[in-house]
């Protein structure tokens, strides 16, 4: 960029110039530092709009490669999956699929059947005993207030 190259001249003019002892301080020529400055104000302009140009042709191609990509994405998953269909592996393996599922939902099925058939004789047996239990307790009690 040209408005660099004439920062350079700037600071080149700075550097080269003779410096006033103890104060840190430059002589410059007045004339040359506004001249380029000059020339800085009129070449800014042109050249931020060069850049904003291309900073917007930059994201219309981003935007346009990535809309091509996804174009071409959503073809080729198509494809795939029209292929993935009419095979005939694919198609076995969705009935062998199909059976294993089915078969599995049976003995589900059937195990929680078993499960709460083996659960219910449990909680019988456990009514019986608490059954006998208060029983005992009852003749216990009969007994207690029998010797009052």
């Amino acid at each position: 960029m040209d408005v660099l190259k004439l920062l350079d001249e700037i600071e080149d003019i700075i550097e080269g110039s003779s410096t006033i002892p103890f104060a840190g301080k430059a002589l410059v020529d007045k004339g040359d530092v506004l001249d380029i400055i000059k020339e800085i104000r009129i070449k800014l302009p042109d050249e931020i709009k060069q850049a904003e140009w291309i900073k917007e042709e930059r994201q219309r191609i981003l935007a346009e490669a990535q809309n091509e990509a996804d174009t071409m994405v959503e073809e080729v998953k198509l494809h795939i999956e029209e292929m993935i269909e009419q095979h005939e592996i694919t198609k076995q393996a969705y009935e062998r699929a199909e059976e294993i599922t089915s078969k599995a939902q049976s003995n589900a099925k059937e195990m929680r059947i078993g499960a709460k058939e083996y659960a219910d004789g449990l909680l019988k047996e456990v009514e019986m005993n608490l059954r006998n239990i208060v029983g005992t307790l009852e003749k216990n009690r009969q007994e207690l207030n029998n010797f009052k």
